[in-house]
């Protein structure tokens, strides 16, 4: 009578603990089920989105292409009419800066001493520099770093030391962007007169750098007809870097030219006429000008006084 009572409660205790053993193994599968879910998901978004980041057809942002892509020989820019009424007493064709890369700057100056003997004498110096700046994806467009760059240039040329009556204008008619700067710098009780005028014809900054003085008594040079003759050569310089990419110059990035046509070589005949301008550069649309490389061999500028004879 007892055993069946005994063997009924055993069964009863095995169900129980069965049942009790049920939930934990569905509750260690479910978590374990949940959790390799979320990680396969998280793998497929990350995945997804490296995928989506890295398109196959995906290209680098461009820029505009810079329009010139060469500059003309610094020394050969301004006509012999121009040099003779700049530098009349000049010895030479010029003095070329030494530079890095001539495709992309470079630089000429030119010295003039009329001795007068005890009546004095008339000092001029003359430098033309040329910097060009190609389109770069990182760096921007060719002529938005020329514009930076003509920029600098303005606001260096007003920061020269102990300079007087410093004074800067924008000039119309001469390139895409013009300004001429002006002041005086006195050094040895001698006043030097210095004219700097920037420009820029696209991706490319020209800046004529022009002073004189009146050295042993002579009295100094009209500031006016300076800026003048400075902005005469700066006019002069830009048609020259345009004229250079047009085929009709001589280019100091050593790229193969296209022979000059006739309108090109008629164009080139009226630059030396003595009654006519150069031609203006063409109406389209930074670096540091004192850290040049193009500049480093010129040995004079505004206040280096010359030896005069007696």
């Amino acid at each position: 009578m007892h055993r069946p009572a005994q063997r009924q409660r055993q069964r009863l205790s095995r169900i129980i603990v069965c049942a009790a053993a049920v939930p934990v193994i569905l509750v260690a599968s479910g978590c374990s089920s949940d959790s390799d879910s979320g990680s396969d998901g998280a793998k497929k978004d990350t995945g997804s989105k490296a995928s989506a980041s890295k398109k196959p057809g995906d290209k680098p942002a461009s820029v505009e292409k810079a329009a010139y892509s060469k500059l003309p020989e610094p020394c050969e820019v301004l006509s012999k009419k121009t040099l003779a009424d700049l530098v009349p007493k000049a010895k030479d064709k010029g003095k070329a800066g030494t530079s890095t890369d001539t495709a992309l700057r470079g630089s000429c100056s030119w010295d003039s001493l009329d001795n007068n003997g005890v009546d004095g004498s008339q000092f001029r110096w003359l430098r033309v520099s040329l910097m060009r700046f190609d389109s770069d994806a990182s760096l921007g467009s060719g002529a938005k770093r020329a514009q930076d760059n003509f920029a600098k240039q303005v606001a260096d040329a007003q920061a020269i030391k102990d300079a007087k009556g410093v004074k800067a204008e924008p000039v119309q008619g001469v390139g895409d962007q013009a300004t001429l700067v002006r002041y005086d710098l006195k050094k040895d009780k001698d006043t030097f007169k210095q004219q700097t005028f920037v420009t820029r014809v696209e991706n490319a900054v020209v800046t004529i750098d022009y002073n004189g003085a009146g050295l042993a008594g002579d009295k100094s040079p009209d500031a006016g007809d300076l800026s003048k003759a400075a902005q005469k050569a700066a006019k002069e310089a830009a048609a020259s870097v345009v004229s250079a990419n047009e085929g009709g110059g001589k280019a100091s990035s050593g790229s193969s030219e296209k022979p000059k046509t006739d309108d090109a070589k008629k164009d080139d005949a009226k630059k030396d006429e003595p009654t006519k301008d150069a031609p203006k550069a063409g109406d389209s649309k930074s670096d540091d000008p004192k850290a040049d490389d193009s500049k480093a061999d010129d040995s004079k500028s505004a206040g280096d006084k010359p030896k005069s004879k007696s």
